[in-house]
Order: C-alpha cells, then sequence, then structure tokens
C-alpha cells in the first residue's frame, strides 16, 4: 500500500482504529504479557485543571485515557492541556482520534506501531470496546529483553522430554511463593532492585517452574520471585511445565547439595555487580 492509499484509508477508517493480528496463532509473546492492566483513567467530564493536577502528581504519568465506564473515548496528554482554559472539559480538549491495540496482538507488531505514530502509550481493549490495559513504549522494550519467552519454556520442555524419557506438559497459573523450591543459591543486588521497581509498576514477568511430582522447581526467576518476597507478594504469574511421573533432575539435586529449601534461602550478593555489568565496565 503506498503513502497515498493509506492516508486515504485512514481518512475513511473511524477515529478509534483498533491493531489486531487477524487471528493467527502462534507462540510469539502478546500484548496481553506485557500490558498494564491497572490502568489510571480520567473521566470525559474532568476539568483540564483537574487532570493537570492529576498528571503533576501522579509517579511518570504523561495523559491518560479518556474512559466513559469501561469504553475508551479518546486520549489527552499533557502538551494537549497547555493552551486550554482550566475548567475547560476534558472531552473538548483529548484527542479523538485514537489507535488501540487487542490483547492478542503480537507485541512486535504493537512495537511498531508505537515506533511509527510516536505515541508513548497503546491503549489495549476487548472485542467489545472496553479498556482492559495499556502497553507503552517502556513495555515494547522490556518484552525485547525478557528471557521468559514460550521458545524458552518450549526448548526446556523438549530438553527434559528428551533427556528423561519423560512426556512434559505446560500450562500457565498461579503459584505460590511459599511452595518453591529454588535452584539458585544467589542474586545480584542490583538487578534485585530493578525487579522490585518493575513490580511495583505491575511488570512482573512470568516465572518458569517445574513440577516433578509433588516438588515445585523454581528453574528461572529467581530475582522476580525474591523481588516479591520483599513487597509481601504471596503468589505469582507462572509457566508450570509438568512432568508425567517424577524423574532425577540435575537442577533438583544441586538445590538438595545447597540446602536450597524456600526462597528465603537464596542469598542476595550485595558485594558485587551482575556480571553483565562489571564486563561493560570493564569495557569502557
Amino acid at each position: 500500500m503506498d503513502e497515498a492509499e493509506e492516508e486515504d484509508r485512514r481518512r475513511t477508517s473511524p477515529d478509534v482504529r483498533t491493531i489486531s493480528d487477524g487471528g493467527t496463532e502462534g507462540i510469539k509473546p502478546k500484548v496481553k504479557e506485557y500490558m498494564t492492566r491497572d490502568v489510571a483513567t480520567v473521566s470525559p467530564d474532568a476539568t483540564v485543571e483537574e487532570v493537570a493536577r492529576r498528571i503533576a502528581e501522579s509517579d511518570g504519568h504523561n495523559g491518560f485515557p479518556v474512559c466513559d465506564g469501561r469504553r475508551v473515548e479518546g486520549f489527552v496528554s499533557a502538551r494537549d492541556l497547555l493552551l486550554a482554559d482550566d475548567q475547560e472539559p476534558i472531552f473538548k480538549v483529548m484527542s479523538q482520534e485514537l489507535i488501540v491495540a487487542h490483547p492478542d496482538l503480537d507485541v512486535n507488531d504493537a512495537a511498531r506501531v508505537i515506533l511509527r505514530s510516536g505515541i508513548q502509550k497503546l491503549p489495549v481493549v476487548d472485542d467489545a470496546g472496553n479498556l482492559v490495559g495499556i502497553i507503552s513504549n517502556t513495555d515494547v522494550i522490556r518484552s525485547q529483553i525478557e528471557r521468559v519467552t514460550p521458545e524458552k519454556v518450549g526448548k526446556l520442555m523438549r530438553t527434559l522430554e528428551s533427556i528423561h524419557d519423560t512426556e512434559v506438559s505446560q500450562k500457565r497459573r498461579k503459584v505460590r511463593l511459599a511452595d518453591l523450591v529454588p535452584t539458585q543459591s544467589k542474586v545480584y543486588a542490583d538487578e534485585l532492585e530493578g525487579r522490585v521497581y518493575e513490580m511495583e509498576r505491575g511488570l512482573a514477568e512470568p516465572l518458569v517452574v517445574i513440577e516433578n511430582g509433588r516438588t515445585l522447581l523454581l528453574a528461572d526467576g529467581h530475582h522476580r520471585a525474591k523481588a516479591a518476597d520483599r513487597l509481601d507478594i504471596g503468589e505469582m504469574d507462572a509457566y508450570v511445565i509438568v512432568t508425567d511421573h517424577r524423574v532425577e533432575l540435575g537442577m533438583a539435586e544441586t538445590a538438595e547439595k545447597e540446602g536450597l529449601e524456600t526462597i528465603d534461602d537464596i542469598k542476595v550478593v550485595d558485594y558485587a555487580r551482575h556480571p553483565l555489568v562489571e564486563t561493560t565496565k570493564r569495557l569502557q
């Protein structure tokens, strides 16, 4: 489609455009896995003064979706408020030509939309047009560096099946931190701080857990689990890989040798930074 056709399509489309994946299935990460679900919104009848105060008093907000109930009517940014009268209602100054995403949109496609449109946040709506979350450019960056991907989980499942002659299945569910047996004896203080920062903002990534008999082994996500424990979060979302019978796993033997039984047994190393950070500094 050339630029002229794209411009014509945009002019004839509704103000609110939903970007979806066309119903394609796959293992690529979706918007729903990275979006923030607890979204701060404002009413169309709120005044410019009220919204400006909320932006000024918020922790990092530069704008809000404008919602009538759960339905998205527009988006208002700090820039929209600059020249408006304090008592002007938001529905008169908000942007009504709004791009929204579907929860099942490929997160890479959401990244392209955010990059090409120049926006910082993309409201996420369900099939009924109701707001269910928001994905930001920060979330997109996080998705690109996140290690817990469906591909990684799939690779671990195939490895378990080939090495241990077992069949495994996978399900996504909540797990209690108190039930987890760690398989890593230490975490780094600097990365732990970053994980705490993310979790305080609702950006927690899923853990990877192996359910081997009655034992739940934490295979990946020790920094996240430790951060959750510090914040008194009792359970977390996880990819749970279930073996069809109990097998002897090397990580379980390691945990037993190092006396790892609970999250409390993971030590926080604060006398050294993460090896990647150290390497980076040496190369500077």
